[in-house]
């Protein structure tokens, strides 16, 4: 059992280690996520948002975004005094796609955010998740002012077999961003041969 208990970022008693690769479309919380459960100074790399990406990157959702993730966000959090994930976070805009396939080299599994005022903008990057071959579970993103559905209708929008973890978290809280990569982890785990990395 893990826990949301925070730890010390790196315990001496910790014997294993996990990748979890966070991925979504643009503006789904990737990098909130990412820097609400690091232990550690995120690091994020950023770029403002520059006139360039008029009519290319869609600010309606998101209109005081400045600054897009143009390679990659990591972070790293201990969930229990045994166990260190280290947390990658994808760039969400199409163009940067050529670089998921590195970022979820060697990872245990991947965490797909979906934004329900954007759900037909899930479906790309869950095929890039299948097709990646990374086991994967799927968080809604609470948004304040977004419409709130129940997760089978949310499951049955986005297509998801029945085994595929479905979940929901608040990008901006620690706790709640964290109860779902453990709810993911525990998930996988009790139906896949996941190998934690020592």
């Amino acid at each position: 059992m893990v826990s949301a208990h925070r730890y010390d970022p790196a315990p001496t008693t910790a014997t294993r280690s996990a990748k979890i690769v966070v991925a979504g479309s643009f503006g789904v919380g990737k990098t909130t996520l990412v820097g609400s459960v690091s232990q550690v100074e995120p690091l994020r790399m950023d770029e403002p948002i520059t006139e360039a990406s008029t009519g290319v990157d869609d600010l309606r959702r998101t209109p005081a975004k400045t600054t897009t993730t143009v390679a990659m966000d990591f972070g790293r959090v201990a969930i229990n005094e045994d166990l260190v994930v280290y947390v990658f976070g994808t760039p969400g805009q199409t163009r940067w796609r050529w670089l998921w396939k590195s970022l979820a080299e060697g990872a245990l599994c991947a965490l797909v955010l979906v934004d329900t005022r954007s759900l037909d903008e899930s479906h790309e990057v869950l095929d890039l998740v299948e097709d990646l071959g990374v086991p994967y579970g799927v968080a809604v993103n609470t948004f304040d002012g977004a419409s709130r559905y129940p997760t089978d209708e949310v499951r049955q929008a986005l297509a998801l077999a029945e085994d595929v973890l479905l979940t929901v978290c608040d990008a901006r809280e620690r706790v709640s961003s964290l109860n779902a990569l453990i709810d993911l982890i525990e998930h996988l785990t009790a139906s896949h041969p996941l190998e934690l990395q020592p």
